[in-house]
C-alpha cells in the first residue's frame, strides 16, 4: 500500500461504507459537491460505490487518514457478471428502499431510473476491457498525487488477478478528468455519445 505523510491507501472495510456513500456524494456532480441534486444523500453511492465494497471487496481501496476516508477506488473485474449479479442480489433490495421517493431535486429521477433500470454497455467494450473502475477524492485530498496513487493500486490488483483490460465512463463535461487519465495512459475509446476512457492490461 502507498503511504505519504498521515495518509495511505488501504483495502477498504465494511466500516468504510458510510464514508464511501459520502464520498460518492461529495463527488457526484462531475467531481463536484452533488448534496444539493439528490433527496437521499445515498442514492448516488448505491449505483457506483457501496455494491463493490459488497462484492469486491479484494478490488476496492481507500484513502485514510488518521481513520477517516477521503477517497477510495474502486472496481469489479468482469462488468458483464457484475450487473448479471448485482440485478440478482443488489437491486432488488435498493428498489424497495427507494420505492417511496418521490423525485424532488434536479438528479433524483435520472437515478432512480438508472436503479430500476440499470445502464447496460456495448459488447464490444467488455471484449477488451472486461473491468471497471470508479475513483472519486475529496477536494481536500485532490491535487496531491493522490488519484493517481489509487488507480495504480486499482490497476495493479486488477492485473494480478489476470484481467485483460479495463475502462471507465466520465461526465462529457468533466474536461479535467479526460485529461489526467489521458495523462496515465488511459486511450479515449469513446463512442455513441459514451465517454469512455480504456487500458489494457494483460495479454
Amino acid at each position: 500500500m502507498s503511504v505519504v505523510a498521515d495518509r495511505r491507501i488501504r483495502p477498504a472495510t465494511e466500516s468504510d461504507l458510510d464514508a464511501l456513500f459520502d464520498i460518492c456524494l461529495k463527488t457526484a456532480e462531475a467531481g463536484e459537491d452533488g448534496s444539493a441534486l439528490y433527496s437521499d444523500p445515498r442514492l448516488p453511492g448505491y449505483l457506483w460505490a457501496a455494491p463493490y465494497l459488497k462484492f469486491h471487496p479484494e478490488f476496492s481501496f481507500v484513502l485514510d487518514s488518521g481513520g477517516s476516508a477521503l477517497g477510495y477506488a474502486l472496481a469489479a473485474p468482469d462488468s458483464a457478471g457484475f450487473a448479471a449479479l448485482l440485478e440478482r442480489e443488489w437491486w432488488p433490495e435498493i428498489r424497495r428502499k427507494v420505492a417511496g421517493l418521490v423525485p424532488q431535486r434536479p438528479n433524483d429521477a435520472a437515478v432512480l431510473q438508472r436503479i430500476a433500470h440499470p445502464e447496460s454497455h456495448p459488447a464490444w467494450l467488455f471484449t477488451d476491457y472486461p473491468a471497471h473502475l470508479h475513483i472519486n477524492i475529496l477536494p481536500e485530498a485532490q491535487s496531491a498525487g493522490w488519484g493517481r496513487r489509487m488507480i495504480d493500486v486499482g490497476l495493479q490488483a486488477l492485473k494480478a488477478a489476470g484481467v485483460r483490460g479495463v475502462h471507465l465512463g466520465l461526465a462529457p463535461k468533466n474536461a479535467r478528468a479526460k485529461g489526467f487519465y489521458q495523462h496515465l495512459g488511459f486511450e479515449d475509446v469513446s463512442r455513441d455519445g459514451r465517454v469512455t476512457f480504456a487500458m489494457r492490461l494483460n495479454p
